[in-house]
């Protein structure tokens, strides 16, 4: 068999994945004499691994993949997104004050202030109508530019998408992108990027080795389908099974049927050999650990458990590897873009910035919390 047939590459790739989660960094000068190949192999190798995202490439060698978050600095009137408009009343409406959304909030409301002026909130209920009176109310109150999360699912989220494209105040939508029905409407929006998010979970799962990784989804979250697209893709990039892993939408952790699901999801991870979960969000992650430790299954030993959105991950026992969108810098940067556009409300292009999350590597993998954390 040649040394550069497919099943010996592999094998040589296994190896080198193996050498950098015991050692953390690696040359390739090692590397080479581990493998018995010529640099030119080990080079092609890693660069097969570093564009799966499985390893890092640095001087001289390959180490493992870490995806760190550095802290946001506020720009002030010039920011990522240009000039910002100052004294300006904002308003924005967003779907919950409970999870998720206070950072955002948060965000906002630094930026603006940073920039002399004040934001206004009202709540929503993932509900096209009340989203359309709560921004009726802030324009009543006089703001003169708006920072929205609306619904956007279904005729009546469309409906409301063409209203806000049609006001006299400028718009910027938050975690939100427009529907393939509407493509060009002039909306400026800042989100995340949870499909990658997904995919970054992933890619630390399958470094550390596991083949086979389930996903459970909350059903109440309007990020789920890109979180499970994220992982369904980043799986068929890296040649892992998707079909027969677990996909399971659970209600919330706590509700009328929750435990009867958890367990469930639990033996399907046992009939199909699945040995991690990638779970959205925190409080559904914690959930699905304590119930596996209620039935024998020691984590991360038996099964090893990501979450996504880092609120609460890091409290749980042991504490939770975690995708982490970046919720304060978007806030920030949203409303940086709704000051923008009050500045320049003729000549500015459309903007839409797209934030990749983080992962906090903690001890739910099998792998040791990154040192700052």
């Amino acid at each position: 068999m040649s040394a550069n047939t497919p099943r010996l590459a592999n094998q040589r790739r296994d190896l080198i994945l193996g050498a950098v989660r015991a050692q953390g960094t690696v040359r390739l000068a090692e590397l080479a004499e581990l493998l018995g190949v010529s640099a030119v192999t080990v080079r092609r190798d890693v660069t097969a691994l570093a564009d799966r995202g499985l390893i890092v490439r640095v001087h001289g060698g390959i180490t493992m993949p870490r995806h760190m978050e550095t802290p946001h600095a506020h720009r002030g009137p010039h920011s990522l997104v240009g000039p910002v408009s100052a004294h300006t009343l904002v308003g924005m409406v967003a779907p919950s004050v409970e999870y998720y959304w206070p950072t955002v909030i948060q965000g906002a409301q630094s930026a603006v202030a940073a920039a002399g002026g004040r934001l206004v909130m009202r709540a929503s209920s993932y509900d096209p109508a009340e989203d359309r009176r709560r921004v009726a109310e802030l324009l009543e109150r006089g703001v003169q530019t708006l920072l929205v999360a609306p619904t956007i699912t279904g005729r009546t989220g469309v409906d409301l998408l063409r209203w806000l494209g049609g006001l006299t105040v400028p718009v910027v939508l938050v975690e939100r992108l427009p529907p393939p029905e509407l493509p060009t409407i002039p909306l400026d929006a800042a989100v995340t990027d949870h499909a990658i998010g997904a995919g970054l979970a992933v890619r630390h799962l399958a470094t550390l080795g596991h083949m086979r990784i389930g996903l459970v989804l909350s059903l109440e979250s309007p990020h789920s389908p890109l979180i499970r697209e994220g992982w369904r893709t980043t799986l068929k990039s890296l040649g892992l099974p998707v079909d027969g892993c677990p996909v399971v939408d659970v209600p919330p952790y706590g509700s009328a049927g929750w435990t009867r699901t958890a367990d469930e999801v639990l033996d399907r991870c046992r009939d199909t050999d699945t040995t991690a979960l990638l779970v959205h969000a925190d409080r559904e992650a914690i959930g699905v650990l304590e119930r596996a430790q209620d039935k024998g299954m020691r984590v991360p030993d038996d099964l090893a458990v990501a979450s996504y959105d880092d609120e609460v991950a890091a409290a749980s026992d042991p504490p939770l590897t975690a995708v982490r969108p970046q919720k304060h810098r978007l806030g920030a940067l949203a409303a940086e873009l709704a000051l923008a556009r009050v500045g320049d409300p003729v000549d500015r292009p459309v903007h839409r910035i797209v934030l990749w999350p983080t992962l906090a590597v903690r001890e739910s993998c099998g792998t040791p919390a990154n040192p700052d954390r």
